[in-house]
């Protein structure tokens, strides 16, 4: 360990390497004792979480056997978990799952490509990411190396009356019975009409958070804080609540006897009707299932 003054610079300054990674700064202290057992204590610091006789590093497949065991008992939200599964799903498909864990640099992250949007690669980038930072933490790696996510633009996407007339158009061509039919459009109208979230509001919604009254339903959980409020209910809102209601006065206002939450969890596999897509292909508007819409005009 080297300890020395700048030539502008009150403070002993410390410059060690450890495992080939260099450790520079101040101490901060002007008296050379003091500077000594300063410039110590950062060495034992990293000493510490530096394993002092490393053995062969494990690859990144082997970490993610941990890994996921982590996301399956950790304290996540469960779309979290949806996430973390899907960005290993995309990494282990790369030449990266193979490599060590200490041979990943932010460079090498770079060179990954990865199928379908910036998006999709952003997922397995923060993945990759997430994974590393936990080998630090597990002491399997001195240190996680920064990596860069890609540039995403946002969707500037709306759905109106044209878009809603030609889902609709889709989804009656798809010969769905009724009450599929009916709940299809509901969700349409609800997305629309409100701008809620799919999963985590509107799937979710519960009668004692309608107020009829005033005309407004109760956000009681949402992705951030701000998420949590009131949103109002145009009229054909009202009207699609309380004929889906009926007299009932409490329980989910979209019940499921066949999840385990008790309530609709989503409506993808009706967005991949073949007769809805041959409608959305002619269509300007692309609806992605599981997408917040913004409200129409």
């Amino acid at each position: 360990m080297k300890l020395f003054k700048k030539p502008k610079s009150r403070f002993y300054w410390y410059d060690f390497t450890v495992r080939g990674r260099r450790y520079r700064g101040s101490t901060q202290e002007m008296k050379s004792v003091r500077a000594v057992k300063v410039a110590s204590l950062k060495l034992a610091s990293v000493m510490e979480n530096t394993d002092p006789l490393p053995g062969k590093s494990a690859a990144l497949g082997e970490l993610a056997n941990r890994f996921l065991a982590w996301v399956d008992t950790g304290r996540l939200e469960e779309m979290t978990r949806k996430f973390y599964r899907n960005g290993w799903r995309l990494l282990k498909a790369t030449p990266v799952a193979d490599t060590r864990v200490n041979e990943i640099t932010g460079d090498s992250a770079e060179q990954l490509k990865f199928p379908g949007s910036t998006a999709n690669a952003n997922c397995a980038l923060r993945t990759l990411r997430r994974m590393l930072h936990k080998a630090e933490e597990w002491k399997m790696i001195g240190h996680a190396p920064r990596i860069k996510m890609m540039k995403e633009h946002g969707r500037h996407l709306r759905l109106d009356d044209e878009a809603e007339r030609q889902l609709l158009e889709g989804a009656q061509a798809c010969i769905w019975r009724r009450r599929t039919f009916e709940l299809f459009r509901d969700i349409v109208i609800l997305m629309r009409d409100t701008g809620m979230r799919n999963q985590r509001e509107l799937y979710r919604m519960r009668i004692e958070n309608l107020d009829w009254q005033n005309r407004v339903i109760f956000v009681p959980d949402s992705k951030t804080a701000e998420g949590r409020r009131l949103v109002p209910m145009s009229r054909r809102v009202s009207d699609l609540l309380r004929a889906r209601c009926g007299t009932r006065s409490e329980g989910w206002v979209f019940p499921s006897s066949r999840a385990a939450s008790g309530h609709l969890r989503s409506i993808d596999r009706l967005f991949r009707g073949h007769a809805a897509k041959r409608a959305f292909r002619r269509s300007s508007f692309y609806i992605v299932p599981g997408m917040t819409m913004a409200q129409g005009s």
